[in-house]
């Protein structure tokens, strides 16, 4: 009998793990919808690019306040989860802080959790009232109303909870080691706790039972918390937390400003320019450009379960700013949002996707957004995580041109004009240098 918690620990334990990884699965089958793109060149530049941008938080810092507090939670909930191994090893055999035989370093490791939990608490504390109390536009934006405005709220209302029972956890148990209770007495010093030695007061005068009912009522909600987090990531923006390193390594490294060409196209041009030139059969009917989140790359699908809704893009944008419907975050939640619903579709058809008569292009992003882009970059250069919502606003563009033929008047008279005349201006090749003749 003394055994069960232990072993229906173990149970949770692979429970949660098993179905994580299903979901991991699912969401990168997802990712490997689009179609291949190689970003596997420049492996130094890409290590350099991960370790600047995902690890070194480099684009943060552009706002101070909010850098410093994401650092606070950044940094702190990774490092104190390598006490999640200790909680690991104590809950499968039945152990009480096993890795407390390292004496000193054990002190040393358990006083920067505790001062690192204190951290995070008040960094979500301030996330939670940045954005449901200050009048901050880009968190209040229409674009996370409904869920991912909860979404948020959730995640930061249960950091906060983990950081708190852990605290709460430390206090029950320093208590009971003040009183030289049974197992807990493990001769720690006083310096190991200390913000839970303060915090051990609000037990009172608290029995024995009770502080051991609270010390492992705690271990329980901080653990079965932990696994509840990492099985609510794949359905959160959250899951940045993972994909942030592989999104960053995958960046494009190419000028901003630089757009890809189409092979289709490219063929096209060097067969009329040689007549020797054999174009590459196509292996099936090529789309140009991008109407359903089929027609992207597997790097801008994994841009959109990259997003991390901060609106840093939104904020930046000109055109947002000046009234216009486009807003770079809603680009990537929509793209996201049509992933999901297109992999929903596939798990009810053994693995196939079945047409549903929506498509990204119209049901989830309109004209009008994608026409409002000046194509300025400002979003990709604030996303501190290297998503490229430009991309994807460009390949919808191409659709829009090259298959519906559906451009404003002002852009199909400049393609007219680039066509016959070889510049944008209704004017003939032969006058372009007219405005040079000196009367």
């Amino acid at each position: 009998m003394e055994y069960i918690p232990n072993i229906v620990f173990f149970v949770l334990l692979i429970a949660g793990i098993v179905l994580f990884t299903l979901n991991v699965k699912k969401i990168r089958r997802n990712i490997l919808i689009g179609k291949p793109v190689d970003r596997n060149d420049n492996k130094s530049e890409r290590w350099k690019t991960m370790f600047r941008v995902a690890i070194g938080q480099s684009k943060m810092v552009t706002r101070p306040l909010p850098a410093i507090l994401h650092i606070f939670v950044y940094v702190g909930f990774i490092i104190i989860n390598i006490e999640v191994i200790e909680i690991i090893i104590d809950g499968i055999f039945k152990t009480h802080r096993v890795l407390s035989f390292l004496g000193p370093l054990y002190t040393i490791l358990i006083a920067s959790f505790e001062i690192l939990g204190a951290l995070v608490f008040l960094g979500c504390l301030v996330f939670f009232l940045r954005r449901n109390v200050a009048h901050i536009n880009r968190l209040r934006s229409k674009d996370l109303d409904g869920w991912p405005r909860s979404d948020a709220n959730y995640i930061l209302m249960l950091e906060m909870s983990l950081m708190a029972a852990f605290l709460f956890m430390n206090a029950a148990d320093f208590r009971l080691q003040t009183l030289q209770f049974s197992h807990y007495n493990l001769g720690l010093s006083p310096n190991a706790f200390p913000i839970s030695s303060h915090l051990a007061s609000l037990y009172g005068n608290a029995s024995i039972p009770s502080l051991v009912m609270a010390e492992r009522s705690t271990w329980w909600f901080h653990i079965l918390g932990i696994l509840a987090f990492m099985n609510y990531l794949p359905y959160s923006k959250h899951f940045h937390v993972l994909l942030a390193f592989p999104n960053t390594y995958y960046s494009n490294l190419n000028a901003k400003g630089e757009f890809t060409n189409l092979s289709s196209v490219t063929n096209e041009v060097k067969a009329m320019l040689d007549p020797t030139f054999i174009p590459p059969a196509a292996a099936e009917p090529h789309r140009f450009g991008a109407k359903d989140v089929h027609d992207l790359t597997w790097k801008q699908l994994m841009d959109s379960y990259s997003c991390t809704e901060c609106g840093r893009c939104t904020s930046s944008c000109p055109a947002n700013i000046t009234g216009k419907k486009l807003s770079p975050r809603k680009i990537m939640m929509a793209t996201r949002d049509r992933l999901e619903e297109v992999g929903k579709n596939m798990d009810k058809n053994a693995g196939k996707f079945v047409e549903d008569g929506k498509s990204l292009f119209g049901d989830y992003i309109s004209g009008e957004e994608i026409w409002a882009c000046n194509m300025c970059n400002a979003c990709v250069q604030e996303c501190p995580v290297n998503i490229d919502p430009l991309s994807i606003i460009m390949d919808l563009r191409r659709y829009q041109v090259m298959e519906q033929s559906a451009a404003s008047n002002e852009l199909n008279m400049m393609m007219t004009n680039i066509e016959n005349n070889g510049a944008p201006w209704q004017f003939s090749p032969s006058d372009r240098l007219n405005w040079a003749i000196e009367n």
